[in-house]
């Protein structure tokens, strides 16, 4: 049974990742319009394939570690699993970047900036947390 504090962090959790996932969306939303507008159609792509690979991507390692330590699994069994399965993604994604860019279907800088938005995400998170601390206000 979790404690209250171990629930608070848990709903803190389970609503940042709600806002994270949502973010994520958006971003690769207002990134591949502002390319289909501006840019060529394989730059977009690129935009594109990678925003949708690395947003699966993040999905899995985030279901990777809650499964991990969901209560009850053994964390040093998992540990071994959680490495192995951190490598095949990583090398999954390896061989999908390479067969992009090995058949020229798409850009690499705009296959670049899709695979940022995680990452774009993750920082914009940050500095409204950032924000909302320094301004007193809650999340």
């Amino acid at each position: 049974m979790l404690r209250k504090r171990q629930r608070v962090l848990v709903m803190d959790w389970e609503r940042l990742s709600r806002i994270l996932k949502t973010l994520n969306w958006i971003v690769l939303f207002f990134l591949g319009l502002s390319s289909y507008f501006f840019l060529h159609g394989s730059f977009t792509f690129g935009i594109i394939a990678g925003g949708l690979s690395i947003i699966a991507n993040f999905a899995l390692l985030e279901r990777t570690i809650l499964g991990a330590f969901s209560p009850g699994s053994n964390l040093h069994v998992n540990k071994a699993a959680i490495i192995g399965k951190y490598y095949l993604r990583l090398l999954g994604l390896g061989v999908v970047i390479y067969l992009l860019l090995r058949q020229h279907l798409v850009d690499p800088v705009g296959l670049t900036i899709g695979l940022s938005t995680v990452t774009i995400s993750i920082v914009g998170i940050g500095i409204y947390m950032l924000r909302k601390t320094y301004s007193k206000e809650a999340i």
